[in-house]
């Protein structure tokens, strides 16, 4: 969405355009945005930037490895993946911030980032150190306690930042949303699919942390959804594939952990391949069983719970989305949906 961007310009009367073709794009404005004069060193410097950029371009259409710190909403850990921000020249904020006055969350949480910080925390727990086991502990009901990934510090940080009419990316709860500020107000474009009927609905405001924001159209003008039951189960659709993605991420990353502690010393390249193939089936069929398990459960769910509008959904997805994608995020893993 961020192709709203003047710099990129797309052919006349486009209506319909392929992942390919956006990575396409992409690449080539990274590639004419090359500075003319430079010095040799900021020369090899934005080169390595292009190189590493274009090798992790693909990921724009699956998922991207952001980890945010606590500490300011332009503050994320250096990862390859920030570097087609910097490139693009895209503005990157979140909202997930320690308030400074409660002094032993700030203690406890520091200049961590977020898989910093879970590692923290298991330290912690693991420690005969009274002060540092009760430190993980506050970390760890900080974490719990902010799971939606925005508090109201952060919310008032990012209504400060953002400037008038910036066109920007604001990360939360795995999804990257286009974002802009109307009159002192955020407002993230609207990309929920229950909204594929709703043409006047464009954009919706950020205005607290529970995501209930209004509904507008392209003039910021207030626009209530027309059918509120459709748009609902729509989102209610997108929760449920959120969700679902998030265990497949995460059973994929245990995949790919082994016990070698339990694989006896001497044991021949035959044994190890077949017990490991044999750990690999176990839990494959475990990652399927899980998947039918989710599935059922999602369905029984949606038809046991009444349509109620937008409150249901956004309940909903505080009570299910953050609690499971905190899980992903332990695994570095990161969904672009």
């Amino acid at each position: 969405n961020m192709l709203l961007l003047p710099q990129i310009k797309l052919p006349p009367m486009m209506e319909i355009i392929t992942a390919e073709q956006l990575m396409e794009y992409l690449g080539d404005y990274i590639l004419d945005a090359k500075p003319k004069e430079i010095s040799e060193i900021q020369r090899l410097n934005y080169e390595q930037n292009m190189s590493d950029a274009m090798a992790i371009l693909h990921k724009l259409q699956t998922g991207l490895d952001v980890n945010v710190k606590f500490t300011g909403v332009r503050v994320f850990e250096y990862t390859p993946e920030c570097i087609v921000f910097d490139l693009l020249d895209i503005p990157l904020y979140h909202g997930w911030l320690v308030d400074p006055q409660v002094a032993d969350i700030v203690k406890a949480v520091g200049n961590c980032s977020y898989n910093q910080l879970v590692e923290k925390i298991i330290s912690c727990k693991q420690s005969d150190n009274s002060e540092l086991v009760s430190e993980g502990f506050v970390a760890e009901q900080f974490l719990n306690n902010t799971a939606t990934q925005l508090t109201y510090h952060g919310l008032c940080e990012l209504t400060s930042a953002v400037q008038e009419g910036e066109l920007c990316v604001f990360f939360r709860n795995n999804h990257f949303s286009t974002m802009t500020k109307y009159k002192g107000q955020l407002y993230l474009l609207v990309t929920d699919q229950g909204f594929l009927t709703e043409e006047k609905v464009v954009w919706e405001s950020l205005h607290n942390v529970d995501g209930d924001g209004n509904f507008c159209d392209s003039e910021f003008h207030l626009r209530p959804p027309s059918d509120p039951e459709t748009v609902y189960r729509g989102q209610q659709d997108q929760i449920d594939q959120d969700y679902l993605m998030a265990l497949s991420l995460q059973q994929e990353q245990q995949n790919q952990e082994i016990n070698w502690e339990q694989i006896p010393e001497g044991i021949s390249d035959l044994e190890l391949a077949k017990k490991l193939q044999e750990e690999e089936d176990r839990r494959a069929s475990q990652y399927y069983q899980e998947q039918e398990q989710a599935a059922a459960q999602v369905q029984v769910q949606g038809a046991a719970s009444p349509a109620s509008g937008r409150q249901s959904g956004s309940n909903e997805r505080k009570r299910k989305e953050p609690r499971e994608k905190e899980r992903e995020k332990e695994k570095n893993s990161c969904v672009l949906l």
